[in-house]
């Protein structure tokens, strides 16, 4: 008689902490189950739709046989040619469509696939923290070890280079660096990025810059690209996504660009392990990136007016938090009684609000609460009327 086989998890897979969106999830879904009305401002997913005339543009290509079959990996060169024009535009950086770009599903996949290519077991990768989950998972699935780079309001959440361990800098092969940052808000400066430049080249150490929410910034003052230095192209490549810039996170497109090295190195990771994007959604992405600023003014007029209901609202009721001037979340300190993790769990089962703990983010996190504007105004004003019942 035939037995079941043990299944059994990789290494990699057991040391794998949960994931904390997966774990916001289920919280969600046990309040639902609750029957609370619940307001969610936890996960940076758009509530707005995706623009018509994108939307339009897939439509027609779909309808295309040409992009029923498979893509190329590296992208198709009309999209690889769009994302060149538009960082001449938008940044004054001129990059080579050819070996310079590379499509994405999402900058995620791109992320988490970078320490595949350049990371051996045992080397290390410096890691912000508080930030993305996927640095260090995905350090982890490569063999690497990260070394936490604490970012703290004192430093304006960015990190202190001087603070790291000669030792582990002779092992450091990657960096990651997040801005404008998710979860803080924090913006960098390109004297910043001179500094990041300098410090990777004396070092050797390959910078993977995460620009996701590069657009999403307010009072007219536009976040600048790590690219836009001299130097940059030598020591980084940038991450790119639509998902935010044009409410398409579930679309799953975007881009790395950058230094020619680092671009083929993640193209060879890519073309043994996925296939590229379905060019239909290329052809949605052509036109999102040809997409006039009035359009995407209005996106950013929209979480304006909920960053400034939310930020005032806020700090009325005697919370503490930093007027952002970019992404769209509210990093905010937790009153001094509870953790981050208790405090959303009170929010939620008393307010019937979600927030997300910073400590998800990491362990520096710890003590803050991050608020995502992905609500209307109208429910973001009850959200704090709420908690302002409870604090």
């Amino acid at each position: 008689m035939r037995q079941r086989i043990s299944v059994n998890l990789a290494k990699r897979v057991k040391n794998l902490p949960p994931y904390l969106f997966a774990a916001i999830d289920i919280m969600k879904q046990e309040a639902v189950n609750k029957g609370i009305d619940l307001i969610d401002l936890s996960i940076g997913d758009p509530d707005m739709p995706t623009p018509k005339h994108i939307v339009r543009r897939m439509k027609k290509a779909v309808e295309n046989p040409r992009h029923h079959r498979y893509p190329s990996y590296e992208g198709m060169p009309a999209f690889r040619q769009a994302v060149a024009d538009w960082y001449k535009r938008r940044f004054r950086v001129k990059l080579d469509p050819k070996t310079e770009v590379l499509s994405l599903i999402g900058s995620k996949e791109g992320i988490g696939h970078m320490p595949l290519a350049f990371i051996n077991p045992g080397d290390v990768v410096l890691v912000p923290s508080p930030g993305y989950p996927v640095y260090p998972v995905a350090t982890l699935f490569a063999g690497g070890e990260s070394h936490i780079m604490p970012l703290v309001e004192k430093n304006n959440y960015l990190p202190d280079f001087g603070a790291i361990p000669k030792n582990i800098l002779k092992k450091s092969k990657l960096m990651f660096i997040n801005y404008p940052n998710n979860p803080t808000s924090a913006v960098a400066s390109l004297s910043f990025y001179k500094d990041v430049i300098d410090f990777a080249s004396k070092n050797n150490i390959l910078v993977c810059h995460d620009a996701a929410y590069s657009e999403i910034y307010y009072d007219n003052k536009k976040p600048p690209s790590f690219l836009q230095l001299p130097g940059a192209r030598d020591v980084g490549i940038e991450f790119h996504s639509l998902s935010k810039t044009c409410n398409m996170t579930g679309w799953r497109i975007g881009f790395a660009v950058g230094n020619a090295a680092a671009v083929a190195g993640l193209g060879k990771i890519k073309t043994n392990i996925d296939s590229g994007i379905f060019q239909a959604v290329q052809e949605a992405g052509i036109e999102a990136l040809n997409t006039d600023d009035s359009v995407l003014k209005k996106i950013r007029d929209t979480y304006q007016e909920r960053r400034d209901v939310l930020y005032s609202g806020l700090t009325k009721i005697g919370l503490e938090a930093r007027k952002p001037s970019a992404t769209f979340y509210l990093w905010v300190r937790v009153p001094g009684e509870f953790t981050s993790s208790a405090f959303v769990g009170h929010l939620l089962n008393n307010a019937g609000v979600l927030g997300t703990p910073g400590n998800g983010f990491g362990a520096p996190g710890e003590g803050y609460i991050r608020f995502a504007l992905t609500a209307p105004v109208k429910r973001i004003k009850e959200a704090v009327e709420r908690i302002g019942k409870i604090i």
